[in-house]
C-alpha cells in the first residue's frame, strides 16, 4: 500500500495563506485610509494591553495621494532606514520560496504532514510579504499590539503573512525534533525485534 501523500496539504495552506494575508492587507489599508490616525480601536483593557488595527498611509507629493507606510526592513524593522534593505530582503523571500518548492517535490517530503504543514505555512507567508516588496516596495503591516492603556509600548505592527512564517517555522522546528527522536529510537527497535 503506497504511503499517503501530503503534498495537497502544503499547497492547499500556501494558496489559502496568501489569499487570506492579501485580501486582509488590502482591506484594511482601504478601510483606514480615511479613518483618523489611520487606526481603529479593537480592544482595550481597563488598565494594560490592548490591541488595534492600523494601517498608516504616507502622502506622496509626487503623485499627489496617500500611499500605504511599509516596512521596508525585516523582522522589528530591522534594517529597514537602509535604501539597499527591501531589494536584499525580496531576492532572500525570492530563493526561500524557490527552495520550498524545489523541497516539496522531494519523495520524503510529500509523506510527512507535519512538514507538509510547516512549508506551506512558511511559503504563503514569504510568498505574501514578497508581493507587498516587489508592488510596494516594503511590507504592509496593520496588526498593533501594545502593553499600557497610553498605546505608548508597542509590539512591532505585523501581518498575516508574518502569522504564518512564525506558525510555520516552529512547527518546522518541533517537527525536527520530533523527527529526530523518532529516528533514534528506531535503531533500538530494531535491535529488540531481531533479539527475539
Amino acid at each position: 500500500m503506497p504511503e499517503r501523500s501530503y503534498r495537497i496539504l502544503l499547497w492547499t495552506l500556501a494558496l489559502l495563506g496568501i489569499g487570506l494575508d492579501q485580501s486582509t492587507k488590502y482591506g484594511m489599508f482601504a478601510w483606514l485610509k480615511n479613518q483618523p490616525e489611520h487606526t481603529a480601536l479593537t480592544y482595550q483593557a481597563e488598565q494594560g494591553p490592548g490591541f488595534q488595527v492600523q494601517a498608516r498611509h504616507e502622502y506622496n507629493k509626487d503623485k499627489g495621494q496617500y500611499e500605504p507606510q511599509v516596512n521596508a526592513g525585516a523582522l522589528f524593522g530591522w534594517l529597514g532606514d537602509k535604501a539597499y534593505a527591501n531589494n536584499v530582503f525580496a531576492v532572500i523571500s525570492l530563493l526561500a520560496a524557490l527552495a520550498i518548492v524545489y523541497w516539496s517535490f522531494k519523495g520524503n517530503t510529500a509523506h510527512d504532514r507535519w512538514l507538509c504543514l510547516a512549508l506551506g505555512l512558511i511559503l504563503a507567508g514569504t510568498v505574501g510579504n514578497l508581493y507587498d516588496r516587489v508592488v510596494f516596495s516594503g511590507v504592509r503591516d496593520f496588526l498593533d499590539f501594545y502593553w499600557t492603556s497610553e498605546k505608548v509600548h508597542h509590539w512591532p505592527t505585523f501581518n498575516i503573512a508574518d502569522c504564518c512564517l512564525v506558525c510555520g517555522a516552529g512547527l518546522l522546528l518541533v517537527q525536527s525534533f520530533a523527527s529526530g527522536t523518532a529516528t533514534e529510537k528506531q535503531p533500538q527497535t530494531t535491535t529488540v525485534a531481531a533479539t527475539h
